[in-house]
C-alpha cells in the first residue's frame, strides 16, 4: 500500500488541473475507497463522470441570471443549515442571576 502510494506520488507531477483529470487528492481518496471498501473503482468511469457533472454545471450557469443562482444557494443553505433562533433576553437573565453579587 505505502509502495504504492509513493509510486503515485513520485510518477505523478504536479501540473495545473486539466479539465479531465485526476488529482492527486482524488487518486488517493480513490485508493482510500478502494482499500477500505475492498472496491476496485474504474478511473476512466470517474472522470466520465466528472466531465459530465463539470459540463451539468457549465450549462446551469449559463442559462441562468445572477440572481436566480444566487437565489439557489441560498435556499439550499437553508435547507443544509437549520437556523438557531436565541432569545438574548432570556439569555441576559440568566446569566446575571449567575454573576456572584459584589459585597
Amino acid at each position: 500500500m505505502i509502495r504504492e502510494l509513493r509510486r503515485i506520488i513520485r510518477r505523478r507531477p504536479r501540473p495545473a488541473p486539466t479539465l479531465a483529470g485526476i488529482s492527486l487528492e482524488e487518486e488517493l481518496a480513490l485508493i482510500r475507497v478502494e482499500l477500505m471498501y475492498g472496491l476496485r473503482v474504474n478511473r476512466e468511469a470517474y472522470l466520465r463522470r466528472k466531465v459530465d457533472e463539470r459540463n451539468e454545471m457549465a450549462t446551469r450557469m449559463r442559462a441562468r441570471d445572477a440572481a436566480g443562482m444566487l437565489a439557489d444557494l441560498r435556499g439550499s443553505l437553508e435547507r443544509a443549515v437549520r437556523p438557531t433562533v436565541v432569545d438574548l433576553h432570556s439569555r441576559r437573565q440568566a446569566h446575571s442571576t449567575q454573576d456572584p453579587e459584589p459585597a
